[in-house]
């Protein structure tokens, strides 16, 4: 048993080292492993959801579906989880633990493994980046939550999960929004071309007006960019006075380097202010202009 316990994590370790993260290899190697007498059937109410799970919502239509299947067939892959204090705690499985209880089943076969709270952690995020239909907002909980946990670059992850470094950045500078606003992302109330807009302004009471405006006049991205182009130009540009070239030029390098780094920046006094909200997010401009601190 024990050495059984060692290789499975030996698997999560060349998991996470490997170059491209697939959770379809490792619940494979997991159902590999174990033989029918290691299945057993468990008591669905003694079953906690994966705490580390960032998915907060799931497509109730799809789980209909799944649950009339479950109905019908049964369920034909078991979860995986660990033996808890009371009861257990879920690994893998979520989609199919919620569909046997809205199916009425009492119990699920489950194969038990001992996993400490990292390895719970991770496999939770790995699973949610195989899911369809996970939000921006979700998705960009589950890049911070890997980057966190495997102490890799943005860069790094991108080439993990086959996206581009633009892509990874855009995503995870949605996490700079107030959580109300992140909620209307969740909900789809705005996509994720209107979360990227806003992601960009500095102001949170901006973010939320402009959000709210957004569902209330149905607006579309390209009206979203329009509208805070203006707000910019008309809060940036005196009226009454024209600037002086040199300040006209450092305007334009704000802009672009507010747009770059996706935070606020100002110029004066020859000399560059670059906001930042946390050490994360330090972190997040630190690489965007490939400075590396020892």
């Amino acid at each position: 048993m024990e050495n059984k316990k060692k290789a499975l994590g030996r698997g999560l370790e060349q998991l996470f080292d490997s170059e491209v993260l697939d959770f379809s290899s490792f619940e494979s190697n997991v159902l590999e492993e174990v033989k029918d007498k290691d299945i057993v059937d468990l008591p669905i109410d003694e079953i906690r959801p994966n705490p580390y799970q960032p998915r907060k919502s799931f497509d109730e239509t799809a789980l209909e579906e799944l649950a009339e299947s479950i109905k019908n067939y049964g369920v034909f892959t078991p979860i995986i989880v660990k033996k808890s204090i009371k009861g257990y705690d879920l690994i893998a499985g979520e989609r199919r633990l919620r569909a046997s209880k809205l199916a009425g089943l009492t119990t699920i076969p489950a194969i038990i493994k001992d996993f400490s709270d990292q390895m719970m952690r991770e496999v939770a995020l790995l699973e949610n980046l195989q899911r369809e239909n996970l939000t921006s907002i979700e998705l960009a909980w589950a890049y911070q939550g890997i980057i966190d946990s495997l102490g890799i670059t943005q860069e790094e992850l991108a080439f993990k999960i086959g996206k581009s470094r633009s892509s990874v950045t855009n995503t995870l500078g949605l996490l700079r929004l107030p959580d109300n606003v992140q909620d209307m992302v969740m909900k789809n109330d705005l996509s994720m071309g209107h979360a990227r807009v806003l992601s960009k302004i500095d102001k949170e009471n901006e973010i939320e007006e402009l959000a709210s405006k957004v569902v209330e006049d149905k607006m579309s991205v390209r009206d979203l960019e329009k509208l805070t182009t203006t707000e910019n130009v008309q809060k940036k540009v005196p009226i009454k006075r024209k600037e002086p070239k040199e300040s006209q030029n450092y305007t334009a390098l704000e802009t672009t380097l507010r747009e770059t780094l996706g935070t606020k920046v100002n110029i004066k006094d020859k000399k560059i202010e670059i906001h930042f909200e946390n050490t994360n997010d330090l972190n997040r401009i630190l690489e965007i202009l490939n400075i590396k601190i020892n």
